[in-house]
């Protein structure tokens, strides 16, 4: 007999890591961590976990973007925060434009 509750168990463990890397990993600075969420309208924007204000590079909101653009920006900006940031020279190198939108 199968145990059910370890069947799922990988399940559960997937998408708590799937949340988890979707709020941009572990924090390192609350105050500077960002995440990126899907919207109403399925699009994906990169906002402050503290706040919940979407980011704005340049004066502009880094909304309506697609998950890969989300996501390429919200790593971007968590490891320029963290002072990771090598070798990239800024929002163009993953595909954003200086203002944060889609290219």
């Amino acid at each position: 007999m199968t145990d059910r509750s370890t069947e799922s168990q990988p399940k559960r463990d997937a998408a708590a890591i799937d949340i988890w890397d979707n709020e941009g990993g572990a924090p390192y600075s609350i105050e500077h961590q960002v995440g990126r969420r899907i919207e109403a309208d399925r699009s994906w924007t990169v906002y402050h976990v503290f706040t919940g204000i979407p980011v704005n590079i340049d004066g502009q909101a880094m909304t309506g973007l697609t998950r890969s653009r989300a996501t390429s920006g919200m790593i971007f900006l968590n490891l320029r925060n963290t002072g990771r940031h090598r070798g990239r020279s800024g929002p163009e190198a993953f595909g954003l434009s200086a203002t944060g939108g889609n290219t």
